[in-house]
């Protein structure tokens, strides 16, 4: 079942049933946001599974989905995916109430974690919601990572507040990227590897999108301290046998928003906001 929130110039497609996904961003009728055209149709519609396993196993639909971080498969307090069978690609529940679309996963035994994504469209653009409450009778410890994909092939812009950028994956190759003042441009460049920016001011811009986000100064992130990273893959002639045989499907950008790391009790909550504006 797909849910879309209209107003205006754009329109919000989202599936409750593939890990609470926002499939679709169109402005004017252009699709912002990267899906994967191979399992995706324009209305939506796909065989959509629940999907386990290594890296390399992965169904890639594209759009925009909430994952616990720090990654990694060295302990139970790293989250070992994608892929992942509850938050990732599990069915949500879904309750609409006017301009607000939100979107809950099942308890996820692995982390302890129960995900909502409440969407709600707004003139020029969209704010979401994230809650990551503790469902399990032990104490967890996580962050909440919202990752945006997008085509790949044009520059990425960040605001910073102080000039920290480090370099967290180099499958191919670690980006490149200038500072310039208080900016980050990171430019087209076909690598497959991730940059973190600890000295994120809670902006970045990509296309016609531009993502907004609170950053405490005080809090201690993931991944060197990243509230923002990002994410950048071109087509390989062979999977990366270092990145659990991923084998990237199109030219895609991610730009992935993350909160600070928190401390949960059976019962508590944690919470993100961030908003996306759409420029013609």
């Amino acid at each position: 079942m797909v849910t879309w929130l209209e107003r205006g110039d754009l329109r919000l497609g989202l599936v409750p049933e593939l890990g609470g996904r926002l499939l679709s961003l169109r402005h004017r009728g252009v699709e912002l946001l990267w899906r994967n055209a191979d399992l995706v149709d324009g209305d939506l519609h796909s065989d959509y599974t629940p999907n386990s396993g290594r890296m390399g196993d992965w169904v890639n639909y594209g759009g925009d989905k909430t994952w616990p971080a720090p990654q990694g498969w060295d302990g139970p307090d790293q989250w070992p995916g994608p892929p992942d069978p509850i938050l990732d690609s599990g069915p949500y529940a879904v309750t609409a109430d006017g301009d607000t679309v939100t979107m809950t996963s099942a308890p996820d035994p692995r982390t302890g974690l129960r995900l909502t994504r409440a969407f709600t469209i707004l003139d020029d653009g969209y704010r979401l919601d994230l809650r990551a409450e503790n469902v399990s009778e032990r104490q967890v410890r996580w962050a909440l990572w919202n990752v945006t994909q997008l085509p790949g092939g044009g520059p990425v812009t960040a605001g910073l507040r102080r000039p920290d950028v480090v370099a967290l994956v180099a499958g191919t190759g670690t980006p490149e990227y200038t500072v310039d003042g208080d900016r980050l441009v990171v430019p087209a460049q076909d690598v497959v590897g991730k940059l973190g920016v600890p000295g994120s001011s809670g902006w970045v811009t990509y296309g016609a999108l531009t993502l907004s986000f609170d950053v405490d100064p005080a809090g201690e992130y993931p991944d060197e301290g990243s509230p923002l990273e990002i994410w950048l893959e071109h087509p390989l002639p062979s999977p990366l046998a270092e990145l659990g045989d991923l084998d990237p499907p199109a030219r895609i950008v991610e730009l992935e928003v993350l909160g600070p790391l928190t401390t949960l009790d059976p019962g508590a909550s944690m919470s993100l906001t961030c908003t996306g504006i759409v420029r013609a």
